[in-house]
């Protein structure tokens, strides 16, 4: 038995004097894995809960591991809400044990299995960055949305209102990806990252994916995969490669390097925001923010 699901089930036996009564509460807490998803839940239920997310701006959640803090937070919640698809990787037992005792939201279930990226035939091989596709993310929403008035139906009013709100918000922002990256992908750039996560992004807005390393950060980019990238780059004159918010620039510093030592002038710009929202006071602070301001780096950045 590992320590983590020791320290969790004895915060069971311990919660209920440790915490207020729920009942005494001014408002329900729905607690939340990431920033980004903190930010879609936020535009769903208003001011009628208190939405409170585990990992701060900047944490990456392929590395995240839940502490005693996290476990006091879920174990208080009144709902639980994650993005799934293995994103939480070292939570997920955590999940299944607290799916016993409490309402918990898996906001990609209804994601139709046609439309995820896989690498291979195992269950967490699946691709889970969604939200880089508008749609997926809208598709996410709808459903967190039903699930959310499914369990508490007295917030249907105004989470039906707020959703369709934000939901036109959502269609607004993709045709304004669709249309700027459209004129990006006349010039025969590609978006190249330090990880794999932009899959569903060039998919839905039609421009050309390269990540050094896989799906998870976890994965470490071994010399044939820098070299082969490398090679793509210069045949390419590709302008510029990508930084990530929530990764050590270390891994794309070497494709850098490797292009220069090659005669190749190529720009390190960014970051761009992938696993986290920026700070919460800055342009990439919510979703929508965080969308427009990868599309007007990797704009900028491509068109020279």
């Amino acid at each position: 038995m590992n320590r983590l699901f020791i320290i969790f089930a004895s915060l069971v036996f311990v919660v209920a004097c440790k915490f207020e009564n729920p009942e005494e509460r001014l408002k329900p807490q729905i607690v939340v894995t990431t920033s980004i998803l903190a930010d879609g839940i936020r535009n769903l239920v208003g001011d009628s809960a208190n939405v409170v997310a585990l990992m701060p701006a900047g944490v990456d959640p392929h590395l995240y591991k839940a502490s005693a803090r996290d476990l006091d937070l879920l174990l208080e919640a009144d709902i639980v809400l994650y993005h799934g698809l293995f994103l939480e990787g070292k939570m997920t037992e955590i999940f299944e044990k607290l799916s016993l005792r409490k309402d918990l939201i898996n906001i990609s279930e209804e994601i139709p299995h046609e439309l995820l990226f896989r690498t291979g035939i195992e269950a967490h091989s699946v691709d889970p960055h969604i939200w880089f596709d508008v749609k997926l993310w809208s598709m996410a929403m709808k459903h967190a949305a039903a699930e959310l008035i499914r369990i508490n139906p007295t917030w249907k009013a105004i989470i039906s209102a707020k959703s369709n709100s934000y939901q036109d918000q959502l269609a607004e922002l993709d045709q304004a990806t669709k249309s700027k990256i459209a004129e990006l992908s006349k010039s025969n750039q590609a978006l190249i990252t330090a990880h794999d996560a932009f899959a569903y992004f060039g998919r839905a807005y039609g421009i050309e994916v390269l990540g050094l390393q896989g799906l998870s950060t976890l994965s470490e980019p071994g010399l044939r995969d820098l070299t082969s990238l490398i090679t793509f780059i210069i045949e390419r004159d590709i302008k510029a490669v990508f930084a990530e918010q929530t990764i050590s620039p270390k891994s794309i510093e070497a494709v850098v390097a490797g292009c220069e030592s090659q005669n190749h002038q190529i720009k390190l710009a960014g970051p761009l925001y992938t696993d986290s929202l920026g700070d919460p006071e800055g342009e990439a602070g919510t979703y929508v923010g965080m969308v427009n301001t990868n599309v007007s780096v990797i704009f900028q950045s491509l068109i020279q």
